[in-house]
C-alpha cells in the first residue's frame, strides 16, 4: 500500500481531512486482510473478536459484557455468537437464578481454533507492522487516543 493520495487518486482540503480519511482507509485495509485471513477458518473478524474475548475472560460472560469489550460493537453480537454456538466453538448456559440471563464461554473446540488462527495472525501482523518502529507505534497510539478524546 502506498501513499493515500495515490491509493485514492485524490487531493485533500487540509492535513486534518487527509489524516481522518487515512485512518478510515487504513482501518478498512486492515479489515480486508482480516477477512481473508479468517475465511479458511469459516469465521468473520467479529466472530474472531468474540472468541478472543471469551478466551481472555476468567469466567463465563453474559452477552452484554461481551458486547462492551468488542472492537466493532456490532448490534448483531448475539446472532454472531449463535453461529459460533452452532459450530460448537462457544457454549451457552442459562443462569439458574435468573433464566432470562444467558452466559457464554469458549468451548475446547473454540480454544483449539483460536490457537490455530493465532499462528496465522501473528505472522500476518508481523508482516504488516514490520516497518513501524516502537517510537512510531507510541506516537500513533497517542494520536489515536487523542482523536477519541
Amino acid at each position: 500500500m502506498g501513499r493515500i493520495e495515490e491509493e485514492l487518486k485524490s487531493t485533500f482540503e487540509n492535513e486534518q481531512q487527509k489524516a481522518m480519511l487515512n485512518v478510515l482507509f487504513t482501518a478498512n485495509w486492515f479489515r480486508s486482510d482480516q477477512v481473508k485471513l479468517f475465511k479458511p477458518f469459516d469465521i468473520s473478524p467479529q466472530q474472531y473478536n468474540i472468541l478472543r474475548i471469551l478466551r481472555g475472560a476468567s469466567e463465563k460472560m453474559n452477552m452484554h459484557c461481551v458486547k462492551d469489550r468488542m472492537i466493532d460493537r456490532a448490534p448483531n453480537a448475539t446472532r454472531l455468537t449463535d453461529k459460533l454456538i452452532t459450530k460448537d466453538l462457544v457454549v451457552r448456559e442459562r443462569c439458574e437464578s435468573d433464566r432470562r440471563v444467558v452466559f457464554v464461554s469458549i468451548s475446547p473446540k473454540g480454544a483449539k481454533l483460536l490457537a490455530e488462527i493465532d499462528k496465522e495472525l501473528q505472522a500476518s501482523m508481523a508482516r504488516t507492522i514490520e516497518h513501524l518502529t516502537q517510537k512510531d507505534a507510541l506516537s500513533l497510539n497517542r494520536i489515536l487516543d487523542t482523536l477519541r478524546g
